[in-house]
C-alpha cells in the first residue's frame, strides 16, 4: 500500500498527533492510520475483523451490553452479544448480574435460545447438560459415562470476567485489568448524567421490544457516522423536504446553515468517546423546533389542557435530549434512544434501537415519546444505512486506498479544556480521528 499524503508530504501517524510523539508498539498499524486517513482494509480485511473481535469487543476494553430495566427482577435474563459472542446477562436471587456465555461446554450449542425471560437455570437443548443462572454445571444425564473423575465444578459456563453498570448502563469487559467503568468513561460521565438526568429522579426503562436494521457493510461506519455532523443536510434531504410538506422544518434544518460556524459544537472526549451538542441550535426550547409529526397536535392539546402549568416541561422530555454521544465502541445515545452496534462480519453489521420511556411523568409523556422515538429510525437512519451500504461498496475500488478524515484539519477549529476535552465545529471529522486513537491502543500489540 501507499503511504504518501494527498499533497505528498509525509503525514503523522493518529499516535504521534494525539500523543505528541511516536507510539512505537502500535508501529505495525502506521501505515494504515495516518494523520489524515485511515487505510480501506480496515472496513474490509476479514483478519483485521477478526481481530477487533478479540480486541476492541474484548480484550481490555469495555462493552456496552444492555441496560439494567431488561432484567427487572430475581432470574430474569436477557440475550445479547459481546462483539460476535452469544452471551446471557442474568439476576440471581439477590438481584446480582452475571454475564455467562451462551455457549455449553459440553459441544458447545447455545443452551438458551430465547431474547428474554426469566430461569434459575438453563439446559442444552442438545445433549441435556444444565446450569444455573450463574453458570455453574448442575448437572450432566448419565455422569457415570464421563468416568468417576468427572468434576462438574470444572465444566460450568465461561463467564465475562467483569460486569459493572453506570446509572443503569450495564458494560462488561474480558479484563482483571480494565479500569473502572467511570474512569473509562472520563467526561463522557457528563453527558451521559445530563442525558439520564433530563428524567424526574432519574428514571430511564428500556421496556419495548427493539427496533433492528441490517446494513451490508463494516461496524465502524456506524461509529463514523455518529460523530459527523457534516452529511444531515444532504444525506437526510428526502427526510427533510418531507417534513417540510407538512409545516415549517426545523429539526435538523440547522445543519443545512452554515454548520462549520454555527452555534453547534463537538467535543472529543477521550478513550474514543465524543458527541454533538445540538442544544445551542434550539432557540425557545427542544418541542416547538420539533419537525412536524402525524397526530402531535392532539397530543400537545391533550398535554397542555390537563397539565398546564408543566406543559412546556413536559413537551420538551417528549423528544430527544438533542446530543449525539458514542461510546466507544458500540454505544450510541441518539435523540431519547440506545442504539448499539452489533458487528456481525467484516461486511455485516447489525443496529439495534431500543426506545426509552422515563417515571414521573404522566403517561401521555411516554405516548408521545413513541411517537417521536418512531421517526428518525424510519424515515432517516435508511439514509445513513444506505450510505454505508454505498462506502462498502465504493471500497472494493482497491486501486483507491484511503479514507478521509480530514476535514477541520489546519483550520483552527480546535480548543483544548484543562479536563482533556477538545471542542470544535460540528463538521470536524475529529470524532473519526480521536476514535481510531483508541482502536490503535486497542489492536496494538502482537497479531491475534
Amino acid at each position: 500500500m501507499t503511504k504518501h499524503s494527498m499533497r505528498g508530504e509525509k503525514k503523522m501517524t493518529i499516535g504521534e498527533t494525539v500523543s505528541g510523539g511516536a507510539l512505537t508498539e502500535l508501529s505495525r498499524w502506521s501505515n494504515r492510520v495516518l494523520e489524515d486517513r485511515v487505510h480501506r482494509t480496515l472496513y474490509t480485511d476479514p483478519a483485521v475483523f477478526e481481530e477487533e473481535i478479540v480486541k476492541v469487543f474484548g480484550g481490555q476494553s469495555w462493552v456496552y451490553l444492555a441496560h439494567e430495566s431488561q432484567l427487572p427482577k430475581p432470574h430474569s435474563y436477557l440475550s445479547v452479544r459481546m462483539g460476535q459472542r452469544p452471551l446471557l446477562l442474568t439476576r440471581d436471587r439477590n438481584g446480582a448480574l452475571h454475564g455467562i456465555f451462551n455457549r455449553c461446554s459440553h459441544r458447545g450449542a447455545t443452551i438458551c435460545r430465547d431474547e428474554a425471560g426469566v430461569a434459575k437455570s438453563f439446559q442444552c437443548p442438545y445433549h441435556g447438560w444444565t446450569f444455573r443462572n450463574t453458570g455453574e454445571l448442575v448437572g450432566a444425564p448419565w455422569p457415570e459415562g464421563y468416568g468417576m473423575d468427572f468434576d462438574k465444578s470444572q465444566f460450568g459456563l465461561r463467564k465475562v470476567n467483569r460486569i459493572e453498570t453506570y446509572r443503569g448502563f450495564i458494560f462488561g469487559t474480558l479484563s482483571e485489568d480494565a479500569p473502572s467503568v467511570p474512569d473509562w468513561l472520563g467526561p463522557a460521565t457528563t453527558w451521559l448524567d445530563y442525558w439520564i438526568d433530563r428524567a424526574p429522579n432519574g428514571e430511564v426503562f428500556v421496556r419495548s421490544a427493539a427496533y433492528r436494521m441490517g446494513y451490508r457493510g463494516n461496524w465502524k461506519l456506524a461509529y463514523d457516522n455518529a460523530g459527523d455532523g457534516y452529511h444531515p443536510s444532504f444525506s437526510h434531504r428526502s427526510l427533510l423536504e418531507m417534513a417540510s410538506r407538512m409545516g415549517e422544518s426545523k429539526d435538523m434544518s440547522y445543519f443545512g446553515r452554515t454548520p462549520d460556524d454555527g452555534p453547534m459544537r463537538s467535543y472529543s472526549l477521550g478513550n474514543g468517546h465524543s458527541v454533538i451538542d445540538q442544544r445551542p441550535a434550539h432557540e425557545g426550547g427542544f418541542w416547538v423546533n420539533q419537525r412536524p409529526q402525524p397526530g402531535r397536535e392532539r397530543l400537545e392539546e391533550e398535554i397542555r389542557a390537563k397539565y398546564p402549568e408543566r406543559a412546556d416541561e413536559l413537551l420538551d422530555l417528549c423528544v430527544g435530549a438533542q446530543i449525539n454521544l458514542s461510546i466507544f465502541p458500540n454505544l450510541l445515545i441518539i435523540g431519547n434512544q440506545i442504539q448499539v452496534i452489533e458487528p456481525l462480519a467484516v461486511n455485516r453489521t447489525q443496529l439495534t434501537w431500543h426506545a426509552t420511556s422515563i417515571g414521573g411523568v404522566p403517561e401521555e409523556v411516554n405516548t408521545v415519546r413513541m411517537r417521536t422515538q418512531e421517526d428518525f429510525p424510519a424515515f432517516g437512519e435508511p439514509d445513513d444505512q444506505a450510505n454505508f451500504e454505498e462506502v462498502q461498496r465504493g471500497l472494493d475500488v482497491v486501486e483507491e486506498e484511503w479514507i478521509l478524515m480530514n476535514r477541520g484539519l489546519g483550520t483552527g477549529w480546535q480548543s483544548a479544556a484543562e479536563d482533556g476535552v477538545i471542542s470544535t465545529a460540528v463538521t470536524d471529522e475529529l470524532h473519526m480521528r480521536s476514535y481510531y486513537a483508541e482502536w490503535i491502543k486497542r489492536m496494538g500489540g502482537a497479531q491475534a
